[in-house]
């Protein structure tokens, strides 16, 4: 019988180029996903870089650290002196009462702010039916139980504020709201005025590095029974 490789020479491929052609495919199919997860890296890196240039990435921007207490505030020493005059002198003026705010947020305690500027706006209402969904608001965000930002009220104070928002009237939160103004003044204003920024900044000197953030203990109602409020500050 005759060789079949002479019958059909087409057949009589040789090894080293069946090698090579299979070397070929097969650096064909790797170089391919390559070339299509290049434009997936370069998304990859403008996505971060977008990530990056955002202020939440930026350490100084972060208005709950004690570093930046007086930052967006440009205040003078003396004007600053003043803010330690007395609790109304500080909420009175726009820089103190953002300096102030951005305190509390280090110490996780800026509802009671929240709150009582909430209280001032709602005052502010020009007709009847204004008062109605901003006291619901009111009510839903801090003093029912349980709300996201509730502030620390005794029984009796939240029981009448709460009868009253079916049909509010513009003092229904002044009870509310002078014993939340009672507790940041004896509680939050003290260490306020003893803070390393607000000293720094009376000072004329930039703030120190920021610390940790805490939450400090605040004191309950039951702490000031004994002190006779005064409504004469509205």
């Amino acid at each position: 019988m005759e060789n079949p490789l002479l019958l059909f020479p087409q057949l009589n491929i040789s090894a080293s180029k069946d090698k090579s052609y299979y070397k070929v495919m097969k650096s064909a199919v790797k170089e391919e996903p390559h070339k299509a997860s290049k434009p997936g890296a370069k998304q990859k890196r403008n996505r971060l870089s977008l990530l990056l240039q955002k202020p939440e990435f930026h350490e100084g921007d972060h208005l709950g650290k004690p570093g930046n207490l007086t930052k967006a505030a440009s205040v003078s020493p003396e004007e600053a002196v003043k803010w330690g005059e007395s609790f109304d002198k500080l909420l009175s003026e726009k820089a103190g009462l953002d300096a102030f705010t951005k305190f509390l947020k280090t110490e996780f305690s800026e509802e009671n702010i929240e709150f009582w500027i909430a209280c001032e706006d709602y005052k502010k209402s020009k007709t009847a039916h204004e008062l109605l969904p901003k006291a619901k608001t009111i009510f839903e965000t801090f003093i029912k139980k349980d709300a996201p930002k509730e502030v620390n009220l005794d029984f009796h104070t939240k029981e009448v504020t709460s009868q009253n928002i079916g049909q509010p009237l513009i003092t229904t939160f002044d009870a509310a709201q002078n014993t939340v103004y009672r507790l940041m003044e004896q509680d939050s204003y003290p260490r306020f005025l003893r803070s390393d920024p607000y000293l720094n900044l009376i000072k004329g000197r930039n703030p120190s590095r920021p610390t940790l953030r805490r939450r400090s203990r605040s004191f309950t109602v039951n702490d000031f029974q004994g002190a006779r409020p005064d409504f004469t500050v509205w």
